[in-house]
């Protein structure tokens, strides 16, 4: 006779974090709602993506809070909109560092592990 171990309901181990999987869809994203401001403005950015990242350009929270859900399938629940930070982010960078450790808390929270 064999004998098993069963875990506790909704402790059984999940899978690790999908991190690059957000932070590509974020970045995506991002970087569209960047050009399409910037173009509304009239404000020209640098041609190349990793420098669009890092360019001063003001992200407006309603906007990110909008881009959350992008991220929603991936993760398999729906965030709430105080993961993002009131009155935005000073370029898309910042809001990079700061949703993704939220979003992984989050996470930890709903699956149990991160690893």
């Amino acid at each position: 006779m064999s004998v098993g171990t069963l875990a506790a309901p909704g402790l059984a181990k999940t899978s690790a974090f999908p991190k690059a999987a957000i932070e590509a869809c974020l970045r995506v994203e991002l970087i569209e709602a960047v050009k399409a401001e910037a173009g509304v403005k009239g404000i020209t950015l640098p041609g190349a993506l990793a420098d669009i990242i890092k360019t001063p350009f003001q992200v407006d929270s309603l906007v990110v809070v909008s881009i959350l859900c992008a991220v929603e399938p991936i993760i398999g629940f729906e965030l709430p909109d105080s993961v993002v930070r009131t009155g935005g982010y000073a370029s898309i960078e910042i809001a990079l560092a700061h949703l993704l450790p939220r979003i992984e808390s989050l996470w930890i929270k709903k699956k149990g592990d991160n690893s």
